[in-house]
């Protein structure tokens, strides 16, 4: 997986406008990439609240509220911390949906049992939250991207799903 369609993208955009829902991004990996997709589209402050970009373990958890024994326990690059922030996300900042990214982009940071290009990628509303992992292959940026597409594609998912 390599890049963002711009025709899934689009689809999230409508549909988050048609059902009237708010997202906000909560993204450690990506870097604000996410955030910067979910915006290329024309009309997006009307479904876009905010996006944190929470790259250090500090930010995750003073803006996110990801619990200090997550982070000691799991890992930053973990279900449970993926997990933690797209709730976080959602409930600071009062949106529909929380949506979170973290991973190892690489090329360097990767270890046996967390390598490079592991991502997870948490959605959160307030029936659920969904957590999926990901083994990407690329280069850095190609990761970044890849994250971002699956992020999206889990989106739809969701709003497709939940047609009413």
């Amino acid at each position: 997986m390599k890049g963002v369609n711009r025709e899934i993208l689009e689809k999230v955009a409508n549909l988050l406008k048609e059902k009237k829902l708010k997202i906000a991004t909560a993204e450690s990996c990506t870097g604000g990439m996410l955030g910067n997709f979910l915006t290329n589209i024309s009309g997006s402050s009307e479904y876009f609240d905010r996006g944190i970009i929470s790259y250090s373990n500090r930010a995750k958890m003073e803006l996110l509220g990801v619990s200090p024994e997550t982070l000691e326990k799991y890992g930053a690059v973990s279900e449970q911390t993926a997990r933690e922030m797209a709730e976080g996300v959602r409930k600071r900042s009062g949106v529909d949906i929380g949506i979170s990214t973290t991973g190892i982009a690489g090329p360097t940071g990767g270890t046996k049992d967390k390598p490079v290009g592991l991502v997870y990628v948490g959605l959160s509303t307030e029936e659920k939250t969904i957590v999926r992992k990901f083994l990407f292959k690329g280069n850095r940026i190609e990761n970044k991207e890849s994250a971002c597409a699956a992020a999206l594609e889990m989106l739809l998912e969701l709003l497709e799903g939940n047609k009413g």
